[in-house]
């Protein structure tokens, strides 16, 4: 029996099959990979195919001797649904599609996609991109989070779903795109560097003594 994450497969509730979940960044597909996600299902008999909460799209029910052709079929990358690692980010229409929409949340959402997913860390991370302030993408709960205002991004950080929630803090607003994304770059290396073992990033804010002084250690990192 595989472990969760072996051949980027997840052990199902009966403990004898298991659900693939290609990677979709920001949920965003085309015709072409439903086609190959249909007809994976079909040929492999997958007894669900289910729309996530991270916005990826999963096979479920299959067994354990065809995974390998399955991926071999769908031709897409695994997508990092399990293990201590920045996990899918998920991002709403923003200013592409969304008559709401203040900010290019795909556009910022792809990037961050394309520098973190699956990069291992002490603990899971969770990344969200909401372009504007009704927070479609979770930002509230997510680790690190951005949400679109008419001044620039608010950046959010240790907010978590889960047993034990915790809504994030604000950190810093009316960031244009290159000052958040280098914001989260440090972020990011500040969590790898500080957090413990299976630490979520709200958990370890708190056993710094809270925000403000989780603000005051930040602000000393990485000076030269």
């Amino acid at each position: 029996m595989l472990k969760d994450g072996e051949s980027g497969a997840i052990i199902q509730r009966d403990k004898q099959t298991y659900a693939v979940a290609p990677h979709i960044p920001c949920g965003v597909t085309t015709p072409e990979t439903l086609r190959k996600l249909a007809d994976a299902a079909e040929k492999y008999q997958a007894a669900a195919i289910k729309i996530t909460s991270a916005q990826r799209i999963a096979l479920v029910g299959l067994k354990e001797e065809d995974l390998d052709n399955v991926w071999r079929d769908l031709g897409m990358d695994k997508g990092a649904a399990v293990g201590l690692c920045v996990r899918s980010v998920k991002a709403c229409p923003g200013t592409s599609f969304c008559k709401r929409g203040i900010r290019d949340s795909l556009g910022m959402g792809f990037k961050l996609d394309s520098l973190y997913h699956g990069l291992e860390l002490p603990g899971k991370l969770k990344m969200g991109v909401s372009g504007c302030p009704n927070q479609c993408a979770e930002t509230c709960i997510k680790d690190i989070g951005l949400a679109g205002f008419s001044k620039g991004w608010k950046l959010f950080v240790g907010g978590n779903g889960g047993a034990m929630p915790r809504l994030a803090s604000e950190f810093a607003s009316e960031l244009d795109d290159e000052q958040a994304l280098a914001l989260i770059d440090r972020l990011v290396s500040f969590y790898r560097n500080n957090a413990r073992p299976h630490q979520r990033f709200g958990l370890m804010i708190e056993r710094m003594g809270g925000i403000e002084e989780f603000k005051k250690a930040f602000a000393d990192y990485n000076k030269p």
